[in-house]
């Protein structure tokens, strides 16, 4: 029943991408070309429609509880109409956050989605959210969501980076025995790889805000419901799984304190403008980010079966990494080097 899952979206992503398409030239959710854009010629977005669609009939035909899963499908309506909107119209960042925040209340108040404690390592207590349960819930909604959308800027990156954190969630899900995150999971992927075939440089059609969005939606949510109230070691699966775009957009964020410039800007220093700069080619530098989330992918399903002093030195080890990573190619700025800086001066005589 997965497998078929899987091939039904597929197979429907394919047949109505084409037509997404054809609407959103209708729609005027178009693409043009500008300084920060990295393709030459008027393009079609909101391809994302397909990706839902797919994921919605496909849904529909093998989920058992539909009425039992409306607060994850009405959630994502909203973040696709949210998506759609701003594909159409180009809103203004506060709407879009509304819409975003809108679409968590509805999983975490209606659907009852709350990350509520954890268990803390080197301790026998939990720690206990309260209060602050439903707000942390939606902080890592509305974060994942935007971590995607960010990443989003290359033919194939955003979808492609999606798809390897769903296979993850997928393989860790049935690892659990836990049909229903890795049914969703590879729905999900199915449609999202069906859209890549368009997607793939040299696109031919853009997912846009639509696309980001609902997938940033359903790697938050699944990434919840596969690991929430767990282990501290649990909770950090998901976001080594993220690994990539969470990289990227902190260190996005810490670029525009470092520049003086609003965390809200838009600039051309993300991951991938970074290693285009550096003479890769378009499709080399997506093919290397596929390699980098992949290696995060799998260090989350080796950090789930660790120890705990295991665990600690993976996450550490990945650190380093990341940060001598993020120095190398320039992602705060040329100067942000420290821990190179530093090594370097204790390899002095």
């Amino acid at each position: 029943m997965l497998i078929g899952a899987l091939l039904v979206a597929f197979l429907l992503s394919i047949f109505l991408t084409p037509f997404v398409g054809k609407l959103a030239f209708k729609l005027g959710a178009t693409d043009k070309p500008n300084e920060r854009k990295v393709h030459s010629k008027i393009m079609p977005r909101m391809g994302g429609l397909a990706i839902f669609l797919s994921f919605f009939i496909t849904f529909f035909l093998f989920t058992n509880d539909l009425w039992g899963q409306l607060p994850l499908l009405v959630g994502a309506l909203v973040i696709i109409l949210i998506g759609m909107a701003d594909d159409i119209y180009e809103l203004r960042a506060a709407p879009k956050f509304l819409g975003q925040v809108l679409a968590a209340l509805i999983i975490v108040l209606w659907g009852g989605l709350e990350v509520e404690f954890i268990n803390l390592p080197f301790f026998t207590d939990t720690l206990e959210f309260g209060v602050l349960s439903i707000p942390i819930t939606i902080l890592w909604i509305v974060g994942i969501i935007n971590a995607i959308n960010l990443i989003d800027g290359l033919d194939g990156l955003a979808g492609g980076v999606s798809t390897i954190a769903l296979v993850t969630i997928a393989t860790m899900a049935l690892i659990k025995q836990d049909l229903f995150v890795a049914m969703v999971a590879l729905i999900v992927i199915g449609s999202t790889l069906g859209f890549l075939k368009f997607n793939f440089h040299p696109a031919k059609i853009f997912m846009g805000d639509t696309g980001a969005l609902f997938l940033g939606y359903i790697i938050a949510v699944l990434s919840l419901l596969g690991f929430k109230n767990v282990t501290m070691i649990s909770l950090i699966v998901p976001i080594i799984i993220l690994g990539v775009p969470i990289s990227d957009t902190f260190f996005a964020i810490i670029r525009r304190v470092v520049n003086k410039q609003p965390i809200s800007a838009a600039d051309k220093s993300h991951l991938h403008h970074c290693l285009i700069n550096l003479g890769f080619t378009h499709k080399q530098t997506v093919l290397l980010i596929y390699a980098l989330a992949a290696c995060f992918g799998l260090a989350a399903i080796i950090f789930s079966f660790a120890t705990m002093w295991g665990a600690l030195i993976l996450v550490t080890g990945l650190l380093l990494i990341i940060e001598i990573f993020v120095e190398k190619i320039g992602l705060v700025n040329s100067n942000y080097q420290p821990l190179l800086k530093m090594l370097n001066f204790k390899n002095k005589p």
